[in-house]
């Protein structure tokens, strides 16, 4: 049925049982590890997990959650230690980077029909696999918000909010690099300092200027032909405001809070095209991974994307983690290391 190494039979992660708020979050080592239970399965001893906004949504219950209990984490990086009998392309000690839920533990279960992994080099150093634990959610939403949510095109005015954030630093080079001119917004001036170094060329600082005057300053009050918000309650009004006619509000995050329902008609006066896209409906297929992670994987390769993680946390301190994050103490990735 498998081929495997040793494994116990409990292992430590990070988990909720309850929606909530920070003291919900456990650590301990009672989840089980899985097993394999099918052909087609891969069981992965993580070594990185990137941290990614989405797990407090889903904590707080703003997404839901099917089953108890959650164990957090949607990316990382890792060993191949037990392989179903009918796959073929993976062998025990291969390195992997892959999407998944659970990653915040130290083994994961994938089967061959999630196709979202890459095989690593043999060779890869420890900060290779950093770097590849964390750089697909955030980097291949980035870059497929920008290929098919909005099109990107070159001399356009592109609003990127958080721009010194993980998705905003990708969002901020990815569109610099096409040609348009990225106004970015941030809480602080040194993270508006980031986000000029990585290519935006308007900085908009969030606590101290009016964003809507300084848009209508900077596109000659035409206003900016997308907005790429990832804040949702407090900036869905400032971003439709700021959007030119027939322009396009990208809205694909909560940090804020859900945006509070609103009447259709409001989008009527400019014509606005509004898209709540999520990654997972870009990469549905397994042709639609390859091309993407493939062209992400040349970009970083290249140079032509800086990606660096900000901090690496233990797994066990994943609460002070997310704190940092959803105090908007950060910029960049943050990464957990697995104990191993």
């Amino acid at each position: 049925m498998s081929n495997s190494k040793q494994l116990p039979s409990t292992q430590s992660a990070v988990y909720i049982n309850e929606i909530g708020e920070f003291d919900k979050i456990k650590f301990d080592s009672s989840i089980p590890v899985p097993k394999i239970e099918s052909s087609n399965d891969i069981i992965i001893k993580n070594y990185y997990a990137g941290i990614n906004f989405i797990e407090a949504y889903f904590r707080k219950g703003i997404y839901p959650i099917n089953k108890f209990p959650y164990v957090f984490g949607r990316e990382a990086s890792g060993e191949v230690v037990a392989v179903g009998n009918e796959v073929s392309n993976l062998k025990i000690g291969d390195k992997i980077a892959y999407l998944s839920p659970g990653t915040f533990a130290q083994y994961t279960k994938i089967t061959t029909n999630d196709y979202k992994y890459i095989k690593l080099p043999s060779n890869s150093t420890d900060e290779d696999l950093k770097i590849f634990g964390s750089l697909f959610l955030q980097g291949l939403t980035a870059l497929t918000f920008i290929n098919e949510a909005y099109k990107v095109k070159p001399n356009d005015y592109v609003l990127v909010w958080a721009a010194a954030g993980g998705v905003g630093k990708i969002l901020t080079q990815l569109i610099s690099q096409i040609g348009a001119n990225v106004i970015a917004i941030a809480s602080t001036d040194e993270k508006l300092k980031l986000a000029k170094d990585y290519g935006a060329k308007y900085l908009i600082n969030s606590t101290t200027d009016n964003i809507e005057e300084k848009v209508k300053e900077i596109t000659n009050g035409k206003g900016v032909d997308a907005t790429f918000d990832s804040v949702g309650k407090d900036t869905f009004e400032i971003s439709l405001n700021s959007l030119k006619r027939k322009g396009a509000f990208v809205s694909y995050g909560n940090s804020s809070g859900p945006v509070t329902p609103f009447p259709l008609s409001k989008l009527t006066p400019k014509n606005i095209i509004l898209l709540r896209p999520s990654l997972n409906g870009y990469i549905a297929t397994p042709e639609e991974w390859e091309h993407y992670s493939q062209e992400l994987l040349k970009l970083y390769e290249s140079k032509k994307l800086k990606f660096d993680t900000f901090k690496t946390y233990d797994l066990k301190d994943y609460v002070d983690a997310t704190k940092d994050l959803e105090g908007r103490k950060t910029h960049g990735k943050l990464t957990l290391k697995i104990p191993q």
